[in-house]
Protein backbone atom coordinates (compact mmCIF):
# COMPACT_ATOMS: atom_id res chain seq x y z
CA UNK A 1 0.00 0.00 0.00
CA UNK A 2 1.37 3.86 -0.73
CA UNK A 3 -0.26 6.15 1.36
CA UNK A 4 2.07 8.39 2.96
CA UNK A 5 2.42 10.76 6.14
CA UNK A 6 3.10 13.48 3.01
CA UNK A 7 0.10 12.94 1.08
CA UNK A 8 -2.40 12.76 4.32
CA UNK A 9 -0.75 16.50 5.37
CA UNK A 10 -1.25 17.93 1.80
CA UNK A 11 -4.75 17.36 2.86
CA UNK A 12 -5.15 19.14 5.65
CA UNK A 13 -6.16 22.52 4.72
CA UNK A 14 -8.97 21.30 2.30
CA UNK A 15 -10.30 19.10 5.50
CA UNK A 16 -9.74 22.07 7.84
CA UNK A 17 -11.81 24.53 5.34
CA UNK A 18 -14.73 21.85 5.56
CA UNK A 19 -14.62 21.46 9.12
CA UNK A 20 -14.78 25.41 9.35
CA UNK A 21 -17.82 25.32 7.67
CA UNK A 22 -19.34 23.14 9.50
CA UNK A 23 -17.62 24.57 12.73
CA UNK A 24 -21.09 27.04 13.39
CA UNK A 25 -18.92 29.38 15.42
CA UNK A 26 -16.21 27.06 16.73
CA UNK A 27 -12.98 28.16 16.61
CA UNK A 28 -10.69 27.15 13.39
CA UNK A 29 -8.34 25.39 16.20
CA UNK A 30 -11.51 23.46 17.86
CA UNK A 31 -12.91 22.73 14.34
CA UNK A 32 -9.47 21.20 13.43
CA UNK A 33 -9.70 19.19 16.43
CA UNK A 34 -13.17 17.61 16.56
CA UNK A 35 -13.31 17.85 12.74
CA UNK A 36 -10.33 16.51 11.06
CA UNK A 37 -9.13 14.32 13.60
CA UNK A 38 -12.51 12.88 13.57
CA UNK A 39 -12.51 11.83 9.82
CA UNK A 40 -9.00 10.39 10.14
CA UNK A 41 -6.02 9.89 12.08
CA UNK A 42 -3.22 11.39 10.26
CA UNK A 43 -0.72 9.08 11.44
CA UNK A 44 -2.74 5.43 11.51
CA UNK A 45 -4.06 3.92 8.84
CA UNK A 46 -7.62 1.73 10.24
CA UNK A 47 -10.52 0.12 8.90
CA UNK A 48 -12.14 2.80 10.72
CA UNK A 49 -10.34 5.76 9.48
CA UNK A 50 -11.01 4.49 6.00
CA UNK A 51 -14.74 4.80 6.64
CA UNK A 52 -14.25 8.38 7.76
CA UNK A 53 -12.67 9.30 4.51
CA UNK A 54 -14.41 12.26 2.77
CA UNK A 55 -15.85 11.04 -0.50
CA UNK A 56 -13.00 13.26 -2.12
CA UNK A 57 -10.59 10.61 -1.53
CA UNK A 58 -12.89 7.54 -2.88
CA UNK A 59 -13.84 9.12 -5.88
CA UNK A 60 -12.81 7.84 -9.29
CA UNK A 61 -10.28 10.15 -10.79
CA UNK A 62 -8.38 9.99 -14.55
CA UNK A 63 -5.56 8.44 -12.66
CA UNK A 64 -7.72 6.16 -11.11
CA UNK A 65 -9.32 5.46 -14.24
CA UNK A 66 -5.41 4.00 -15.63
CA UNK A 67 -5.17 2.32 -12.76
CA UNK A 68 -8.53 0.01 -13.61
CA UNK A 69 -7.51 -0.17 -16.94
CA UNK A 70 -4.08 -2.40 -16.00
CA UNK A 71 -6.15 -4.08 -14.23
CA UNK A 72 -8.92 -4.57 -16.81
CA UNK A 73 -6.10 -5.60 -19.29
CA UNK A 74 -4.28 -8.39 -17.31
CA UNK A 75 -7.23 -11.00 -18.05
CA UNK A 76 -6.64 -9.79 -22.31
CA UNK A 77 -2.97 -10.26 -21.66
CA UNK A 78 -3.27 -13.99 -19.73
CA UNK A 79 -5.57 -15.04 -22.38
CA UNK A 80 -3.66 -13.88 -25.39
CA UNK A 81 -0.43 -16.00 -23.49
CA UNK A 82 -2.66 -19.16 -23.64
CA UNK A 83 -3.66 -18.93 -27.26
CA UNK A 84 0.18 -18.26 -27.78
CA UNK A 85 -1.12 -14.83 -29.39
CA UNK A 86 2.87 -13.50 -28.22
CA UNK A 87 2.14 -9.98 -30.36
CA UNK A 88 -1.61 -9.20 -28.53
CA UNK A 89 0.35 -10.05 -25.18
CA UNK A 90 2.91 -7.99 -26.30
CA UNK A 91 1.30 -4.87 -27.21
CA UNK A 92 -1.82 -5.41 -24.34
CA UNK A 93 1.02 -5.77 -21.78
CA UNK A 94 3.61 -2.94 -23.06
CA UNK A 95 0.21 -0.76 -22.89
CA UNK A 96 -0.56 -2.14 -19.06
CA UNK A 97 3.16 -1.13 -18.68
CA UNK A 98 2.06 2.40 -19.67
CA UNK A 99 -0.73 2.91 -17.54
CA UNK A 100 1.37 2.23 -14.50
CA UNK A 101 3.50 4.91 -15.29
CA UNK A 102 0.75 7.48 -16.66
CA UNK A 103 -1.62 7.15 -13.62
CA UNK A 104 1.43 8.08 -11.24
CA UNK A 105 2.36 11.30 -13.15
CA UNK A 106 -1.20 12.74 -13.81
CA UNK A 107 -1.79 12.14 -10.15
CA UNK A 108 0.46 14.30 -9.46
CA UNK A 109 0.17 17.21 -12.10
CA UNK A 110 -3.47 17.18 -11.66
CA UNK A 111 -3.20 16.91 -7.86
CA UNK A 112 -5.75 14.19 -7.84
CA UNK A 113 -4.30 11.93 -5.54
CA UNK A 114 -6.58 9.99 -3.44
CA UNK A 115 -6.65 7.14 -0.76
CA UNK A 116 -8.67 5.18 -3.35
CA UNK A 117 -5.79 5.51 -5.94
CA UNK A 118 -2.94 4.76 -3.66
CA UNK A 119 -4.45 1.22 -3.09
CA UNK A 120 -5.76 0.08 -6.20
CA UNK A 121 -2.29 1.30 -8.03
CA UNK A 122 -0.40 -1.61 -5.92
CA UNK A 123 -3.06 -4.07 -6.43
CA UNK A 124 -2.78 -3.96 -9.93
CA UNK A 125 0.72 -4.00 -10.10
CA UNK A 126 0.82 -7.36 -7.87
CA UNK A 127 -2.33 -8.76 -9.75
CA UNK A 128 -0.49 -7.97 -13.27
CA UNK A 129 3.11 -9.83 -12.30
CA UNK A 130 1.39 -12.37 -11.01
CA UNK A 131 -0.89 -13.48 -13.92
CA UNK A 132 1.77 -13.38 -16.28
CA UNK A 133 4.29 -15.15 -14.04
CA UNK A 134 2.00 -17.69 -13.21
CA UNK A 135 0.46 -17.99 -16.62
CA UNK A 136 3.98 -18.43 -18.66
CA UNK A 137 5.04 -20.94 -16.47
CA UNK A 138 2.43 -23.44 -17.35
CA UNK A 139 1.80 -22.43 -20.78
CA UNK A 140 3.64 -23.73 -23.86
CA UNK A 141 6.46 -21.33 -24.91
CA UNK A 142 8.59 -20.80 -28.58
CA UNK A 143 11.89 -20.63 -26.10
CA UNK A 144 12.44 -20.01 -22.82
CA UNK A 145 9.98 -21.53 -20.14
CA UNK A 146 9.51 -20.07 -16.68
CA UNK A 147 10.52 -22.47 -14.31
CA UNK A 148 7.29 -23.24 -11.57
CA UNK A 149 10.11 -22.74 -8.86
CA UNK A 150 10.67 -19.13 -9.60
CA UNK A 151 6.63 -18.41 -10.03
CA UNK A 152 6.33 -20.34 -6.37
CA UNK A 153 9.15 -17.92 -4.69
CA UNK A 154 7.51 -15.22 -6.10
CA UNK A 155 3.91 -15.93 -4.93
CA UNK A 156 5.35 -17.20 -1.44
CA UNK A 157 6.75 -14.01 -0.86
CA UNK A 158 4.03 -12.25 -2.14
CA UNK A 159 1.55 -14.66 0.55
CA UNK A 160 4.42 -13.52 3.19
CA UNK A 161 4.49 -10.16 2.50
CA UNK A 162 0.43 -9.93 2.99
CA UNK A 163 0.74 -12.14 5.85
CA UNK A 164 3.34 -10.21 7.86
CA UNK A 165 1.50 -6.61 6.77
CA UNK A 166 -1.71 -8.71 8.51
CA UNK A 167 0.11 -9.42 11.55
CA UNK A 168 1.58 -5.96 12.18
CA UNK A 169 -1.94 -4.66 11.41
CA UNK A 170 -3.41 -7.39 13.79
CA UNK A 171 -0.56 -6.20 17.01
CA UNK A 172 -0.46 -2.63 16.09
CA UNK A 173 -3.93 -2.01 14.88
CA UNK A 174 -2.87 0.40 11.93
CA UNK A 175 -0.32 -0.24 9.13
CA UNK A 176 1.37 3.12 7.84
CA UNK A 177 3.13 1.70 4.69
CA UNK A 178 4.78 2.90 1.49
CA UNK A 179 6.82 1.78 -1.54
CA UNK A 180 10.93 2.18 -1.13
CA UNK A 181 12.67 2.78 -4.32
CA UNK A 182 13.94 -0.58 -4.33
CA UNK A 183 10.73 -1.85 -4.51
CA UNK A 184 9.80 0.29 -8.00
CA UNK A 185 13.13 -1.07 -9.39
CA UNK A 186 12.11 -4.28 -8.92
CA UNK A 187 8.44 -3.60 -10.19
CA UNK A 188 10.18 -1.77 -13.19
CA UNK A 189 12.58 -4.65 -13.80
CA UNK A 190 9.80 -7.46 -13.42
CA UNK A 191 8.07 -5.51 -16.42
CA UNK A 192 10.51 -5.26 -18.29
CA UNK A 193 11.67 -8.80 -17.98
CA UNK A 194 8.17 -9.83 -19.28
CA UNK A 195 8.08 -7.24 -22.37
CA UNK A 196 11.44 -8.61 -23.33
CA UNK A 197 10.29 -12.74 -22.85
CA UNK A 198 7.44 -11.23 -24.86
CA UNK A 199 9.15 -9.95 -27.98
CA UNK A 200 11.59 -13.25 -27.72
CA UNK A 201 8.98 -15.06 -28.14
CA UNK A 202 6.93 -13.23 -31.07
CA UNK A 203 10.55 -12.89 -32.90
CA UNK A 204 11.61 -16.07 -32.14
CA UNK A 205 14.75 -14.52 -30.81
CA UNK A 206 16.63 -17.51 -28.59
CA UNK A 207 19.16 -15.48 -26.18
CA UNK A 208 19.69 -17.85 -24.02
CA UNK A 209 22.37 -16.29 -22.10
CA UNK A 210 20.67 -13.14 -21.51
CA UNK A 211 17.74 -14.96 -20.74
CA UNK A 212 19.68 -16.69 -17.77
CA UNK A 213 21.36 -13.07 -16.88
CA UNK A 214 17.88 -11.21 -16.85
CA UNK A 215 16.24 -14.03 -14.69
CA UNK A 216 19.37 -14.09 -12.02
CA UNK A 217 19.02 -10.27 -12.60
CA UNK A 218 14.96 -10.66 -11.22
CA UNK A 219 15.73 -12.71 -8.65
CA UNK A 220 18.69 -10.99 -6.72
CA UNK A 221 16.47 -7.38 -6.81
CA UNK A 222 13.25 -9.76 -5.97
CA UNK A 223 15.04 -11.26 -2.80
CA UNK A 224 16.65 -7.92 -1.93
CA UNK A 225 13.42 -5.75 -2.14
CA UNK A 226 11.66 -8.57 -0.01
CA UNK A 227 14.90 -8.15 2.24
CA UNK A 228 14.45 -4.58 3.09
CA UNK A 229 10.24 -4.93 3.52
CA UNK A 230 11.01 -7.69 6.42
CA UNK A 231 13.69 -5.14 7.25
CA UNK A 232 10.59 -2.27 7.70
CA UNK A 233 8.08 -4.65 9.04
CA UNK A 234 10.54 -5.41 11.97
CA UNK A 235 11.43 -1.77 12.73
CA UNK A 236 7.34 -1.18 12.83
CA UNK A 237 6.73 -3.46 14.90
CA UNK A 238 9.63 -1.96 17.25
CA UNK A 239 8.46 2.03 17.14
CA UNK A 240 5.22 1.71 15.51
CA UNK A 241 5.68 2.72 11.97
CA UNK A 242 6.54 1.92 8.42
CA UNK A 243 8.54 4.10 6.51
CA UNK A 244 10.62 3.23 3.28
Amino acid sequence: MSWEWRYYVAHVKKIFNECSDQSNGETADRAFRSGLMKKINLRKLTLKAFKRLPASEKRITIPTLFTLARIGLTPLIVLSMIASCWGCAFFFFVSASITDVIDGLLARYLNEKTFLGACLDPIADKLLLLSCFTTLAFVDTPSFHIPCWFVLFVVSKEVIHIAGATFIYAVKGHLDVRPTVLGKMTTFIQMGFIIWLFACYFFHWVPVKTYYTMLGMVLLFIVVSFGQYVRIGVRMLRVGSIKG
